[in-house]
């Protein structure tokens, strides 16, 4: 492993060059950028160890077999006494488990002997603290399970005789562009219950293939207690939840995902944790503040849970290690990390507007929060330099997705949240006739030019009850009554066709990639309720009816054949995410607009009642084939141009010069196309 090297900073950095409204905030840039070099050095001895040897915690902490038996450590600097307690000593504590604090250190060891242990044992640690005591599930633990019956959660040892032997030893992630599909593996299945990592490996992943995504990002890995949480109240920072399956079955999943090219990320979570304290580190060995803030800094305000304290080293040697350990363990090729808005600032960013970039640098930044996420992007990209990272941030934070070296924090991408936020207020807020072409190009292409983005129409935020995804937004109670083919009523045609033409405009304008989450693609009709008392701790709403896309007597399938044919086209054309967006024309009263990427031009008509008939463009000379169509009958449309014709620019002396003609089309109502430049007219122009 390479050894981490930290460089002076420049004198100016390039997120600053390159965007010289930040010029006024150089001194807050430089103090942050110079904050993560010094704690690296900090951590890293000055260079005598690289930052993944120092984020190697999972291999000293928790338990471990060795040569002559086991070997168990905790850090739990307030406990003044931890015996272990399971299946092995009846739950009592006994001297033959009690751990020994190691020297005047805050770390505790206990070495067995023999089959003191064995695999499947349940476990729990008893700490004595000053004042109290209590059960605890070890912090560092990698198998976690719940009792059927007791509902109570236990350490589990894993230790298989046969370790899981990995099929495809190195992958290299496509990310030219990356196509994710955003999923969860409990509610992927049909059925009325908990799916596993087996039945999704076997009835999802192939599904994905097909459709053309390079990418799956998996929610809800971490374990936690409550199903309904969606995984983001973790408890067990190191263990997958065992809900699903064994860590073994997760592992054949990532192994069978990569033999099919499919790169797999862990929708992370560092940016809070559960507050429970049995099962989770809440009050670990009789410190509340252990892991977390303390004071008014403890309790995050909207979300029920604990905030991490990134001022200490021992929570960083805590959180980097579990973002090793998950690359290093499972082959997970990177991390979406979630909820880094509250991280940012002390107030979680609830309430303000971020007008300005004064909203940025005016002191109510948590800089140890930004020093450990520029850490966590330097480490997993030094473990595994071809490893993708992901930002889930609102507030706009310049040089989030800008490289540590440049100034920035160095994730690979940062969430467009802005788009899917743009549909939902267009659609909520605005008649057909109001839709402004120019608003939604501005939208959909409004990044900074220097970051890289995934750009998404809806997430699985906008899929949960209480909120509506784009195809319910549109269409409402009509998909119960009219998605049988045939029987498609006014709001079940206007729904399919925007539906079609809202996910080309956002795919097809992306600087880095697309998310989609599982179902919506092809207009899944049901919210997302987890089981709960409210609703009779049923999974009627916590699953996805795949039935409904593959009956092709229904309207759902539509949807999926134009999902699967759009990500056809764009990830076949070469570094279409590096390509330049170039705008052809917009005309907001007509409600067309059209644009350029390389060889490809991207077409839409919003108007809902006007067809227009040779509608011209200005395009470099020459033929052009319409290779997509959302108004093909194949895709829910009516059909009005034949794509079987190619399409010839029309001479014009005065645009000769410039190498251009004109290009006209028949512009049917709520339809897009896209066409491709015949390659031997590009190959004589290179000529």
């Amino acid at each position: 492993m390479a050894k981490s090297t930290v460089k002076s900073t420049p004198k100016t950095l390039d997120i600053i060059k390159n965007d010289p409204w930040l010029k006024d905030y150089e001194a807050a840039i430089v103090g942050r950028h110079r904050h993560a070099e010094d704690k690296i050095a900090e951590l890293t001895q000055n260079g005598k160890c690289s930052l993944s040897d120092f984020a190697s915690g999972y291999l000293y902490f928790g338990l471990h077999r060795t040569a002559t038996g086991w070997v168990f450590r905790e850090w739990a600097p307030h406990a003044t006494e931890i015996y272990l307690i399971g299946d092995f000593n009846d739950w009592k504590e006994s001297p033959k488990y009690q751990l020994k604090r190691i020297k005047d250190t805050g770390n505790w060891e206990i070495k067995l002997r023999g089959n003191a242990l064995k695999h499947g044992d349940l476990y729990k640690l008893k700490i004595h603290w000053k004042g109290g005591c209590g059960e605890r599930i070890p912090a560092w633990c990698r198998r976690v399970v719940q009792d059927e019956q007791t509902k109570i959660f236990s350490a589990q040892v894993w230790a298989p005789e046969q370790p899981y032997v990995w099929k495809k030893k190195t992958f290299r992630p496509n990310t030219a562009p990356l196509l994710i599909y955003e999923c969860h593996i409990g509610m992927a299945q049909d059925a009325e219950k908990v799916g596993s990592y087996n039945e999704f490996r076997e009835n999802v992943l192939p599904r994905i293939a097909a459709d053309g995504y390079n990418c799956i990002q998996i929610m809800a890995i971490q374990e936690h207690p409550y199903y309904g949480s969606f995984g983001y109240h973790v408890s067990s920072f190191f263990a997958a939840s065992s809900r699903f399956g064994t860590p073994e079955e997760l592992k054949r999943l990532i192994d069978e995902a990569h033999k099919m090219g499919i790169a797999v990320i862990m929708d992370i979570v560092h940016s809070h944790a559960v507050k429970n304290e049995v099962e989770g580190l809440g009050n670990f060995a009789g410190d509340p503040c252990q892991y977390f803030y303390s004071g008014g800094r403890r309790e995050h305000p909207a979300w029920d849970s604990l905030c991490f304290d990134y001022g200490k080293n021992e929570v960083i040697h805590f959180l980097l290690s579990n973002c090793k350990f998950w690359l290093d363990e499972y082959h997970f090729d990177g991390f979406r990390f979630d909820g880094v808005t509250s991280m940012l600032y002390y107030s979680h960013g609830l309430g303000e507007a971020f007008c300005n970039y004064g909203d940025y640098f005016n002191g109510h930044e948590d800089d140890n929060a930004i020093c450990y996420l520029t850490l966590a992007n330097a480490l997993i990209h030094e473990v595994n330099p071809k490893a993708i990272t992901i930002a889930e941030e609102v507030s706009g934070m310049p040089g989030l997705a800008a490289p540590f070296k440049s100034g920035g924090y160095g994730f690979d991408y940062r969430m467009a949240m802005n788009i899917p936020d743009y549909w939902i207020k267009t659609i909520k807020e605005k008649k057909d006739e109001d839709w402004k072409p120019s608003s939604m190009f501005w939208e959909v292409t409004n990044r900074r030019a220097d970051e890289k983005t995934i750009s998404y129409c809806e997430s699985h935020d906008q899929a949960l009850v209480g909120d509506k995804t784009i195809i319910f937004r549109l269409i409402d109670a009509d998909m119960y009554w009219h998605f049988k083919k045939g029987d498609e009523n006014y709001a079940v045609e206007r729904g399919i066709a925007l539906h079609k033409m809202i996910r080309l405009l956002t795919a097809s304008t992306i600087n880095g990639g697309y998310l989609n989450f599982m179902g919506n693609e092809f207009g899944h009709p049901e919210w997302i309720d987890f089981p709960r008392e409210g609703n009779g701790w049923s999974h009627k709403y916590a699953r996805r009816q795949w039935n409904l896309v593959d009956n092709k007597e229904l309207c759902y399938h539509y949807l999926g054949d134009f999902d699967k044919a759009m990500l056809d086209i764009i990830g076949k054309e070469k570094n279409i995410q590096k390509s330049p967006v170039t705008e052809i024309w917009h005309n907001d009263g007509d409600q067309v607009l059209a644009y350029s990427r390389n060889n490809l031009i991207f077409v839409f008509n919003f108007n809902y009642a006007r067809s227009y008939t040779d509608y011209g463009f200005m395009v470099p000379q020459g033929a052009y084939d319409v290779i997509l169509n959302t108004d093909a009958p194949a895709f829910g449309g009516h059909g009005l141009n034949d794509d079987s014709l190619r399409h010839l620019t029309n001479f014009d002396p005065l645009l000769a010069r410039d190498g251009k003609g004109w290009l006209k089309l028949y512009l049917p109502a709520r339809s897009a196309m896209v066409l491709r430049r015949a390659q031997e007219d590009k190959k004589t122009e290179n000529k």
